[in-house]
């Protein structure tokens, strides 16, 4: 019985000189521990990778500011060839869309924090400056629908090569990142044109508008099942789902920015989601699904796959 007590005072005096000199060592670290958990007076050779994880995503962030082209802008939503930013699906005020900000906001607080910087006719070469002016509004949230105009154009060999449409959207997020670091953004996918070719081309009405010269390398001669028309349509379709692969690239490597997952290139638009004057653009009945897909991806635990 002595043994056995004296083995086993031994072995808790050994467990405490133990448990002191690991106590020690972490008091000495951590005098120099920075806030995320690393240590400054560790030897060069002897850091370990931070396992610190990336900034969480906010659900309900307090301010929006939007960037982007003419369906940001509610272009033909509300009359012909006229914008109508109160029925945008990111910042719109109307009662029917129920905007993004008016869904995270409230009414009051969408109209006093959130801004619209987008412009009808925008290609992804003038996202840096819309950027920077919606990084001087220190927005929570920046929404971003860009590249439809870099594939419509009046032919199919000037839309944007994908390796410029990538430099423009890269140095869109790092302007952005100059002057709003913590800002969160929410990347939307470009809409399917092939898609909305196809259901519109029903409406002879829009038909006539579009020959006015909306997205011509799509729309154009819409009624011609050639061999040449049906291939340039498809080098537009092309072009946007690789466009659309630039968006998902780029903003994976910023730990502040989500994309939607190729939501909005998926959804069907129907007659009934179209503007009523062009047969192309998102109506107001359009608007507000953009608004719901928005809605749902930015107050997700997860990010859409």
């Amino acid at each position: 019985m002595q043994d056995r007590s004296a083995r086993h005072r031994s072995r808790s005096a050994a467990a405490v000189l133990a448990a002191v000199s690991l106590f020690g060592a972490a008091a000495l670290t951590g005098c120099d521990a920075d806030r995320d958990g690393s240590t400054k007076g560790a030897a060069a050779g002897q850091r370990h990778p931070s396992a610190r994880p990336g900034p969480v995503w906010d659900r309900s962030p307090e301010s929006v500011a939007a960037v982007g082209d003419s369906i940001t802008r509610g272009f033909d939503a509300c009359s012909v060839l006229a914008d109508c930013p109160e029925v945008s699906w990111a910042t719109g005020s109307d009662t029917e869309v129920r905007s993004l900000a008016v869904r995270l906001l409230g009414a009051s607080g969408a109209a006093a924090r959130s801004w619209n910087h987008a412009e009808t006719g925008a290609k992804v070469a003038q996202l840096p400056e819309q950027m920077a002016q919606a990084a001087k509004e220190k927005p929570d949230l920046v929404t971003v629908m860009i590249g439809a105009n870099d594939a419509c154009r009046d032919s199919a060999r000037l839309m944007t090569p994908v390796a410029d449409f990538r430099a423009s959207f890269e140095a869109s997020m790092r302007q952005l990142r100059a002057g709003a670091p913590k800002a969160q953004v929410y990347v939307s996918s470009v809409p399917d044109l092939k898609r909305l070719w196809s259901t519109g081309r029903g409406n002879a009405l829009g038909k006539q508008i579009w020959k006015l010269g909306i997205c011509r390398s799509m729309l154009g001669d819409a009624d011609d099942m050639g061999a040449q028309a049906v291939a340039r349509r498809a080098s537009v379709q092309e072009r946007v789902v690789a466009y659309n692969k630039v968006l998902r690239e780029v903003c994976a490597k910023d730990l502040r920015c989500r994309y939607d997952g190729g939501a909005v290139f998926d959804y069907a638009f129907t007659g009934k989601q179209l503007s009523q004057w062009d047969w192309f653009h998102p109506g107001r009945n359009g608007q507000a699904r953009l608004a719901e897909i928005a809605y749902r991806n930015v107050t997700s635990a997860r990010p859409p796959a």
